[in-house]
């Protein structure tokens, strides 16, 4: 069985040879996929009458990501999750630890953050992994029963254990990035969806 290196590798050489073209279509896939998140259990009841999101306390929070280098997608998701009437957080990077989240208000309202990531200029809100109902996690492949393959540095992981019991869990991949089987370790946690630009939000199984 190849060890989480080895598909580091395998992948990381796979997304390198993914053209500009294919990297759009993907983002533009990923975007139209945007309302289907906000679509949480209770998140219709929250709006007003007229189908618009309800007033602050009562809207979907979502935490998301900037992709960066071959991660598929673009701020264009962040943007459509915004006008669908969610909240978007997005991590700061600071030192190995849990990260800390501030709230996406437009790519005007991004600075460049460690590691040359881009973070939202607003201060880091508190205890903001217990506000939100969806967390996008960025994956370079995840399997069927939910285990995820990362980077190997561990923010989220070392993050997640903040989060509500009930959030939804969604690793971000390519299509062909949702496998069979990947090696599992104790401090995973496990991913209850896959988001991907052509299969859209699939639930994975146990």
């Amino acid at each position: 069985m190849r060890d989480k290196a080895a598909w580091r590798g395998e992948i990381l050489a796979r997304r390198k040879a993914i053209t500009p073209r294919q990297r759009e279509r993907e983002a533009e896939a990923l975007a139209r996929h945007a309302t289907a998140l906000i679509e949480t259990p209770g998140a219709r009841e929250r709006q007003g009458a007229d189908g618009r999101p309800g007033t602050a306390g009562e809207v979907t929070w979502i935490c998301a990501y900037v992709p960066v280098g071959g991660e598929p997608g673009s701020l264009a998701m962040l943007d459509a999750l915004r006008a669908a009437g969610a909240r978007v957080l997005l991590p700061v990077t600071g030192e190995p630890g849990p990260l800390e989240w501030a709230e996406y208000e437009g790519p005007e309202r991004l600075r460049r953050g460690r590691f040359g990531l881009r973070e939202p200029e607003g201060a880091p809100i508190a205890d903001a992994l217990r506000l939100a109902e969806v967390i996008l996690i960025p994956a370079l492949a995840v399997d069927r029963s939910g285990t995820r393959l990362g980077r190997g540095a561990g923010y989220y992981d070392r993050s997640l254990n903040a989060s509500r019991a009930d959030a939804r869990l969604i690793a971000v991949v390519r299509d062909d990035e949702v496998v069979a089987h990947l090696p599992r370790e104790s401090h995973d946690h496990r991913m209850g969806w896959a988001l991907t630009p052509f299969g859209g939000l699939r639930e994975l199984d146990e």
